[in-house]
């Protein structure tokens, strides 16, 4: 076992880099990241399919997940589903 507490672990966020993946939980949105500054904690994100940036905390982003991955398309059908239009 190492010599960590698992305080110590739980209480370490991962490294967020540019490139990465990230849902941001104040807008509720998938970005990439397109730059950082480290210094105050800021992130510039985009759209992954392209668009207009925006900046984020880090305390409102974390790593994207497959269910946020899928949100978008889940939204799509859902809404075709309500005009019966689900083959598009």
């Amino acid at each position: 076992m190492s010599g960590r507490n698992l305080a110590d672990q739980a209480d370490q966020t991962p490294r967020l880099g540019i490139g990465e993946l990230v849902f941001d939980t104040a807008e509720k949105a998938l970005g990439v990241i397109m730059d950082t500054d480290e210094g105050d904690g800021r992130y510039s994100l985009r759209p992954p399919k392209g668009g207009v940036e925006w900046t984020a905390v880090r305390a409102d982003l974390r790593l994207a997940s497959v269910i946020d991955h899928l949100r978008p398309a889940l939204i799509e059908l859902n809404a075709r589903s309500s005009r019966g239009s689900a083959r598009g």
